[in-house]
């Protein structure tokens, strides 16, 4: 077996990490949800409205 070595040789790759945690986010606002979550409260988990203020998108 073979164990990568120890020492910040690991790559990481942050748009993956990010989509980690925002599925990390869904999953627990889903379990905590009593009913399916809605498009309007995935959008709100993930922060569409803000992602969308942010980079000045002002569609829909």
């Amino acid at each position: 077996m073979h164990v990568a070595p120890v020492g910040g040789t690991a790559v990481q790759d942050h748009v993956a990490l990010a989509e980690i945690e925002l599925c990390g986010e869904l999953i627990i606002a889903a379990s905590a949800a009593e009913e399916r979550l809605s498009l309007e409260s995935i959008d709100e988990v993930l922060k569409v409205a803000e992602e969308r203020a942010r980079s000045g998108d002002t569609d829909a």
